[in-house]
């Protein structure tokens, strides 16, 4: 495979796509929300194992500010938000359908070894 370098003046567009759904959170927040559509704070967090209430709200402050998912507030006590995907983040479902297709036959063989 022919490696291309980034100019140190451009953003490199893999290194974005990596940054955007590598982190272990990120990527999986963008699948839940994409299997269950709208979802609240809590009901992500109790699909999201382990995660800290600290790290959600990162993890989904950096979404938003990526324009990958949105976040709607309902003037109510208590607050209720929601978050879902907008269509820059059901874009990438293509990318982490094909990363799953690739964890599933491959960790598949592994077990197998």
């Amino acid at each position: 495979m022919k490696k291309s370098k980034c100019s140190s003046t451009d953003i490199c567009p893999f290194e974005y796509a990596l940054d955007v759904i590598s982190k272990k959170w990120r990527g999986l927040v963008i699948y839940y929300l994409y299997i269950n559509g709208t979802m609240r704070f809590s009901y992500l967090r109790r699909e999201l194992d382990g995660v800290t209430q600290k790290m959600l709200t990162q993890t989904l402050r950096f979404l938003e500010e990526e324009k990958i998912i949105s976040r709607k507030v309902y003037p109510v006590v208590p607050p209720k938000v929601e978050y879902t995907l907008t269509d820059k983040g059901k874009s990438l479902m293509p990318i982490l359908q094909s990363l799953q297709d690739w964890g599933k036959k491959h960790l598949e063989v592994s077990i197998n070894e």
